[in-house]
């Protein structure tokens, strides 16, 4: 066969299969060729230029600044969705917490132990945006931070895991603690409680978890919580290097933990935890939160990620 019979065969092969929508094997019996001849033309073709195949994402989806932010710090995965401007924090949380609830209904399975953070304004918009997902057998949902704090505060804490749990027809189970205790001794009197004891023991079989990523100065749901350490605190916090937390465990930029008396007051999961749990969901963004969210990729904290796109452009141009 000459060359552009070839040619004029491909490009036949081709047309069949993208604009008449014919399978391989119905090409190769109406041109009375093998299918493995089909194969070979298709392959050709590419390999030509005959065929191009692209993938235009439609605007508001950036799979590409997804796959960047994957690369650049060895995630699971990430999502980035839409924004406009970073600054406004009401419209942030909302999104992330859109776009997370959306993520969520499809990656919980069964026997799956979920980890959730309490004080955080971005899970909370996640609960109030996620559907009732059709029920996985055995799902418990854990919190992992504890809840206790002030009173009209802590009906958000309470709210976020039972309603997590409704939504999907998993079991709560609470941490009855606050995540700062007023010191290390009255910390140890409180782990020796029995129900707080099981309750912790169930942090290493945590499955998915949950959390936001805050920075050194609290956030407002936090500091109405009362689980906040002192100004004078937050600047020895600072005079340390820490950028952000996680369940209250403060990092660097570089991600590594900031050790200090501080961290012996804190009742929750641990950092070492939680970067064992298999799918460690971080959602954070929003100018403010930059250096934050990028200590916690470093330090591999968390091994996915959703933010907005101001932020993950950000995270990679850093």
């Amino acid at each position: 066969m000459g060359q552009i019979d070839e040619m004029r065969l491909m490009v036949r092969v081709a047309r069949m299969y993208y604009e008449r929508e014919m399978s391989q094997s119905a090409i190769a019996g109406q041109l009375g060729l093998s299918q493995a001849t089909v194969s070979r033309l298709f392959q050709r073709a590419k390999d030509e230029g005959v065929i191009r195949i692209t993938v235009s994402a439609p605007q508001g989806v950036y799979a590409e600044l997804e796959e960047r932010l994957i690369d650049r710090y060895k995630l699971r995965d990430a999502i980035v969705v839409d924004s406009i401007r970073d600054d406004d924090e009401k419209v942030v949380i909302r999104e992330l917490g859109a776009a997370a609830s959306y993520y969520l209904e499809s990656v919980i399975k069964p026997n799956d132990v979920i980890g959730l953070s309490s004080w955080s304004s971005t899970l909370l918009a996640l609960v109030d945006a996620l559907h009732p997902i059709p029920r996985r057998a055995d799902v418990r949902v854990l919190q992992i931070l504890g809840g206790v704090g002030n009173p009209s505060a802590e009906t958000h804490a309470n709210r976020l895991t039972s309603r997590f749990a409704d939504r999907v027809g998993g079991t709560a189970v609470f941490l009855p603690a606050p995540g700062i205790i007023g010191s290390e001794a009255a910390r140890q009197v409180l782990l020796d409680d029995a129900y707080v004891r099981q309750v912790m023991s169930l942090f290493d079989r945590v499955t998915l978890a949950l959390v936001g990523i805050g920075t050194v100065e609290p956030s407002s749901l936090l500091a109405a919580s009362g689980n906040i350490f002192s100004a004078q605190e937050q600047h020895l916090l600072q005079s340390y290097k820490a950028v952000g937390d996680i369940l209250l465990h403060f990092f660097d930029r570089d991600g590594k933990t900031v050790k200090t008396f501080l961290d012996k007051r804190v009742v929750s999961m641990s950092l070492e935890q939680l970067r064992c749990v298999d799918r460690a969901i971080g959602v954070a963004g929003g100018k403010r939160k930059v250096d934050a969210i990028r200590g916690a990729l470093n330090g591999r904290w968390i091994n996915v990620l959703i933010t907005d796109q101001l932020t993950a452009e950000r995270l990679i141009q850093a």
